[in-house]
């Protein structure tokens, strides 16, 4: 599997969450199961086979996790340069077109969450902006036509 890169804190994120669905989902889903059990014939026990379902999703996705975080990488804030737009960096950005201010942290697919501003290297604003430097102009192509942008600022979280 390919390296992932985080941040400290999207790795801490994906730890918490793994240790939840090991511990407090896996027992749910062992009492709904049990449960289900109690109901007698489980051959035709339609709450039986949904909770054997969601147990097995439930143990996939904690197995894809354990993959995810094998292979991940924190990035180590000291050592990336303020001055360029890399994963990790907060950018201050306004629209030339518009005028607005717009403020994104750049974040592996793992992290991205557009409602906080986090958005993913991976999509057409994120893979734009990346490797441009303070004050720069950038245009940015997407599906709905062409984004122009200045950079503004560049931080670290």
């Amino acid at each position: 599997m390919k390296e992932i890169y985080l941040t400290r804190l999207g790795h801490r994120k994906l730890l918490e969450e793994l240790e939840y669905l090991k511990t407090i989902k896996r027992r749910q889903f062992s009492k709904a199961i049990g449960e289900a059990r109690s109901h007698g014939d489980i051959s035709e026990n339609a709450e039986y086979d949904a909770a054997k379902e969601a147990q097995g999703l439930n143990e996939k996705k904690i197995s894809e996790l354990e993959e995810k975080l094998a292979s991940a990488k924190i990035l180590d804030d000291e050592n990336i340069p303020s001055d360029e737009v890399l994963i990790g960096a907060t950018v201050r950005l306004k629209d030339l077109e518009s005028g607005e201010e717009l403020e994104y942290t750049l974040v592996s697919e793992l992290e991205a969450d557009y409602e906080s501003g986090k958005i993913s290297i991976n999509s057409p604003i994120g893979n734009g902006l990346l490797n441009h430097k303070l004050n720069e102009a950038v245009e940015i192509k997407i599906p709905a036509g062409i984004l122009k942008y200045q950079i503004l600022k560049i931080s670290r979280e």
